[in-house]
């Protein structure tokens, strides 16, 4: 179950983000652990860091195949450079694409990504702070720094690396001396939970990671005439690039085919050219394997006989005939051969168009809870509607002359949060989209969450491509100018996640989340004597017995909605309820009662969680999305409240939206008291 802590510890993580943290200027110290710090202290008792958090121990390096005891890891040694060679250096002669060898491990996604970030080298050392040695106040102790959902994180590691048969178990450089990329590998595996959780992914979510940018994929089946163009651009700026050719099969899984392509790998795409061949200029792509080895055997790969044709200058500047994994191949053949091309684009810059202008980026923290903002796809109205809802507002058109369409470019990018850290537990990514809706009759509309009734009656202007099992699911759009609705969700409902909503438009717009106002609505207390209550009442409070009602899922109220109820009512302190109070709150709960009924649709003496923000409404209180998960959190069992936890819901909201309503004494909305009021506050609610 969803816990109240953790709703405080967003509102905590909001406050941070605010005041600057985990902007590229101030990266969070991952699990707390202070670099500098903790490298000086090393230094001053003169010992080496070993990591508490990343321990080198099994369960850092697995938990199915690399499992405590499994084949793959016995016989394991976590060792220090400083034991591997006589001269380990971090970074030799610069870091190069050549310096990433894919070891026992399925992250050639990783790997791919990397090796593209080191084509940037003010982009690497974002990832790879400068000033790191084996030789200069060496302590053990390094750092890297990775983009994560949102913001920049500063992740610590003690060097001590998994060893098998005296060789590094995972990447390693053709150097055998330079460790750069292992300890870059180990970090990332420390922040994904272990070195099992990176087998397997997209080289995109590396990209992402590397530089904060998003990314953009395309099936080349299918590519845009002027792909070589995009492309051509995306390397200019700096945008990373990963290729793969999809498997039919499980089969088919790092097959190598005729021409030696590895099916269902990662590659990197590092390099353009046209040359003259033969009196026509042909185009060449540059592509990398990140194992270092295995390379396309088909035309102008190393030892074809077209660079015959070549000027030798011109094949040293293209650094042709090098068995490092890189090779070149016809821009032609690499459309037939490749099935997939992902670019990341550090700025989110239009690749599509000649304009070099910025896209600006906006960004939604939100989560999906199930039972009260877990709603599922558009295929599940009567929970859909409960999902976080994001406006956006489109003011300025494109500007382009050549067409004549009014539209406003923009790209929405949905990132599910942290499911890698939970694929120990036997969880994986969710299958995630996101829909948008033009909200016309609700033009202008602000603080209100919209219901199932708009859904029902309006169809979707744009949506996500598809849903998909990926970490993040992007999609370019262009529409008028206006007003959407974005409406992110899992495929299925009640799925649990964080997730982070960016949105980059390319000129003005206003976003902000759709939430209910925070407010109650509810009838002044009753002026009630005993002359106005009947003596059929008055029996029945004398016997204090009976049943609410036979059909509800109650065997009456339980001893904390009873304590609920008194503190609600009672108004001398007595801890007790007079005949007088008693008939109000009666009065109370039969008028709620009518309310449970209404929203108890299948008459079952339960209500569906979904509906009880709905059923809260109707009682008078509107509350926003993290209230009520809170309230599900709290009341809910199995996605059902009963109606005894559906009373004290209410009588809990009363007695707290009078208690604030007691010290807001302008009605501003804001209430003031002293330590003496607040401790009277907290007794007559929580006790």
């Amino acid at each position: 179950m969803y816990s109240v802590g953790g709703i405080s510890a967003s509102i905590y993580a909001n406050r941070l983000r605010s005041e600057g943290m985990g902007s590229k200027e101030q990266a969070v110290p991952f699990a707390s652990q202070d670099y500098e710090a903790l490298k000086q202290e090393c230094l001053e008792a003169g010992r080496l860091f070993e990591d508490p958090c990343f321990p080198a121990e099994p369960p850092s390096l697995g938990f199915k195949e690399l499992a405590p005891y499994s084949s793959k890891t016995r016989d394991v040694e976590w060792m220090r450079p400083t034991e591997l060679t006589e001269d380990p250096q971090f970074i030799v002669g610069g870091a190069t694409r050549t310096d990433i060898c894919q070891g026992a491990l399925g992250d050639c996604w990783l790997l791919a990504a990397i090796a593209s970030l080191t084509l940037n080298e003010r982009l690497l050392h974002r990832v790879v702070p400068h000033g790191q040695s084996f030789q200069d106040d060496y302590a053990g102790i390094f750092h890297f720094q990775f983009w994560q959902f949102g913001e920049w994180v500063d992740v610590v590691i003690d060097d001590r690396l998994p060893v098998k048969d005296g060789e590094l178990m995972f990447v390693h450089s053709a150097e055998g001396n330079e460790f750069w990329s292992a300890l870059l590998e180990k970090a990332y595996a420390k922040l994904n939970g272990s070195y099992e959780a990176l087998s397997g992914g997209s080289t995109t979510e590396g990209f992402e990671d590397f530089t904060g940018g998003v990314s953009e994929m395309y099936e080349l089946s299918k590519a845009p005439r002027d792909l070589y163009r995009i492309i051509s651009k995306a390397l200019e700026r700096g945008s990373l690039l990963g290729c793969s050719i999809d498997i039919t099969s499980a089969f088919d899984m790092e097959a190598v085919t005729f021409k030696k392509l590895v099916k269902g790998h990662a590659y990197s795409v590092t390099g353009l050219q046209e040359v003259d061949y033969r009196g026509n200029m042909v185009r060449l792509i540059r592509i990398r394997n990140p194992w270092g080895q295995v390379e396309w055997t088909g035309a102008w790969s190393d030892s074809s006989h077209e660079w015959d044709e070549i000027d030798q200058s011109e094949q040293e500047e293209m650094h042709h005939n090098m068995e490092d994994g890189e090779f070149w191949m016809s821009f032609s053949d690499f459309l037939r051969q490749f099935s997939r091309l992902e670019i990341c684009n550090l700025t989110a810059d239009a690749l599509s168009e000649e304009s070099l202008s910025h896209w600006n980026t906006i960004k939604f923290y939100g989560t999906w809870r199930r039972g009260s903002t877990a709603g599922g796809c558009r295929n599940h109205p009567n929970t859909f509607w409960i999902n976080p809802q994001y406006k956006i507002t489109l003011l300025e058109e494109d500007d382009d002359p050549e067409d004549d369409e009014v539209a406003c470019s923009f790209l929405v990018a949905l990132m599910q949060k942290d499911r890698r850290r939970y694929r120990r537990h036997g969880q994986d990514m969710h299958t995630i989209g996101f829909a948008l809706y033009e909200v016309k009759t609700y033009r202008g509309c602000q603080n209100v969450h919209l219901k199932k009734n708009f859904f029902l009656s309006h169809s979707s202007c744009a949506r996500s491509e598809t849903f998909i099992n990926l970490r993040e699911v992007s999609t370019r759009l262009r529409l008028p100018p206006g007003e959407y609705l974005i409406v992110p969700s899992t495929f299925e409902p009640g799925k649990e996640a964080d997730f982070v909503l960016r949105v980059f438009t390319e000129k003005q717009s206003e976003t902000e989340e759709l939430d209910d106002e925070v407010t109650a609505d509810f009838e002044d207390e009753e002026e009630v004597t005993e002359d106005d209550i009947d003596d059929s009442f008055k029996s029945m409070f004398a016997q204090l017995a009976g049943e609410v009602d036979k059909d509800l899922q109650t065997d009456g109220f339980s001893i904390e909605s009873c304590r609920t109820m008194v503190n609600l009512m009672d108004k001398d302190g007595s801890a007790r309820l007079g005949l007088v109070e008693f008939q109000i709150l009666w009065n109370k709960i039969r008028k709620w009662l009518v309310i449970f009924r209404d929203f108890d649709l299948d008459k079952s003496g339960a209500m569906s969680s979904y509906e009880l923000r709905l059923a809260v409404e109707a009682a008078g209180f509107k509350l926003n999305n993290q209230l009520h998960q809170i309230l599900v959190a709290r009341y809910a069992e199995n996605e059902l409240i009963d109606f005894d936890n559906f009373i004290c819901c209410l009588v809990k909201l009363e007695a707290m939206f009078r208690s604030f309503q007691h010290f807001d004494k302008e009605g501003s909305g804001v209430a003031e008291m002293n330590l003496t009021e607040v401790s009277d506050v907290i007794k007559t609610n929580l006790f």
